[in-house]
């Protein structure tokens, strides 16, 4: 009897704490990420209206790669690796100067037309906070882990507005293969609160709204899945995009800030000769994707590449928001292609791809759900789950640890960075060393 009442004792201990702790963090990501976001958006819009927005790109580019090469290396490209990686290894710990230097590169680089999105930044600055926070705590490394994974959920659910797809993205992004079930309560309370505040401080809508889903619509639901593996296969080409130019970009000797300018020139000839839907956030492409407008390829690929490119030559931004855009476009011109109706498709790209490129199915099929409503869920699992298992070893984020094999078939240790996993199985190579158990 004791014994009972000293367990469900600490067990209350726990949740009062993480419910104070958690919320907290909620407060503080949710605030800074509507005042990130509110300024990013006013100097995209004075730029815009200026005229001058895309001509300053090799100038911000330039600038941005100085900063995240000279400076503060963890503030370059799309944050989100970086923040996995310091959970991973170093229990979350994060040098507080991770924060301005973010701020100011993102700005650099989206301000003037680089490709890439805003979520990444919201939720490495959110991440930095709650870091700086559990250390002016003097936390120990347990509770320092659980707070930057508490601050990754509310700056995904601050800024999409989806606070149960950002309660499972900081679950779900940290392994391929499993959930960090022992976060669960603060990242729920953290997104929660993220939310709550950046909603209630005038954070933007990102008005991804789709056309209304059928009830379990026989044909549909088989187009769906046979739109999942295509979804697949677009993950892998992006990935490998981004993975090529990283590599590109590792053998041309020059210095970081000329590779900055000379990625900003050939980012203003891409804009030029495909359209400059393809530089930028790319927000208004992914909503007229989503009401079933025109799309042609050429966006599909053009965004692959300045993305790539974007965030390989010392641009600072996220990852997300380029995914949903090649998600978006290129699930549009399927449903075309399949004689359906373009904006349900549209739909089913965006998550797909969420899921394929990041290997977070259940986060992207949630996050669906928020978007798009109940009745898409049938359609979205299929193509969510396709998606992701046809992507096969390989990552945006390639500092996820690959914990489950997405077949026994497969070759590669365990336990390992998934970056290090793509090229163990393009080598064939086998280790054992670390699979005991795991499978």
């Amino acid at each position: 009897m004791i014994r009972q009442v000293s367990e469900e004792g600490i067990l209350f201990t726990h949740v009062l704490k993480w419910l104070f702790l958690a919320a907290i963090v909620g407060l503080l990501v949710g605030m800074t990420s509507t005042g990130f976001v509110l300024f990013l958006n006013l100097v995209i819009e004075t730029g815009a209206n200026a005229g001058w927005t895309y001509w300053l790109l090799p100038i911000g580019l330039a600038l941005s790669a100085w900063i995240t090469s000279s400076l503060v290396p963890e503030a370059g490209g799309q944050g989100v690796e970086q923040v996995v990686r310091a959970i991973h290894l170093r229990s979350g710990k994060m040098r507080w100067q991770v924060i301005p230097a973010k701020i100011v590169a993102t700005l650099l680089t989206i301000g003037v037309g680089g490709s890439a999105g805003n979520v990444g930044p919201c939720v490495q600055i959110g991440s930095g906070l709650s870091s700086f926070f559990s250390d002016t705590l003097s936390c120990d490394l347990y509770d320092r882990k659980t707070l930057v994974i508490c601050g990754v959920s509310a700056g995904f659910a601050a800024i999409l507005g989806a606070p149960l797809a950002g309660a499972l993205f900081g679950l779900e992004v940290l392994f391929v293969g499993s959930l960090a079930y022992q976060v669960l309560l603060p990242s729920v309370v953290a997104a929660l609160i993220g939310h709550i505040t950046a909603s209630s401080l005038g954070m933007p809508d990102l008005h991804f709204v789709a056309a209304q889903f059928p009830p379990f619509h026989p044909a549909l639901l088989l187009f769906s899945l046979l739109a999942g593996g295509i979804f697949g296969l677009v993950s892998m080409i992006f990935v490998e995009c981004l993975n090529g130019g990283k590599r590109l970009m590792y053998h041309i000797q020059v210095s970081p800030p000329i590779q900055g300018a000379v990625g900003g020139v050939l980012l203003l000839g891409m804009g030029w000769l495909v359209s400059p839907e393809i530089l930028g956030l790319g927000k208004e492409t992914i909503q007229r994707a989503l009401e079933g407008g025109t799309i042609v390829w050429a966006l599909v690929l053009g965004k692959m590449l300045t993305t790539a490119l974007t965030l390989n030559v010392g641009g600072s931004g996220g990852i997300v928001l380029p995914i949903c855009f090649v998600g978006a476009t290129s699930g549009s011109i399927l449903g075309w292609i399949f004689g359906h109706d373009p904006s349900l498709f549209a739909a089913l790209g965006l998550t797909g791809l969420l899921a394929g490129a990041i290997n977070i199915p259940l986060t992207a099929f949630v996050l669906g759900l928020e978007l798009f409503g109940l009745t898409s869920g049938p359609y979205l699992l299929l193509s969510c789950t396709i998606a992701y298992l046809l992507s096969g070893h390989r990552s945006a984020i390639p500092t996820q640890l690959l914990q489950f094999r997405k077949a026994p078939a497969l070759h590669g240790p365990i336990n390992q960075e998934i970056g290090e996993q793509s090229r163990f199985e393009k080598h064939g190579e086998m280790d054992e060393r670390n699979t005991g158990g795991t499978n």
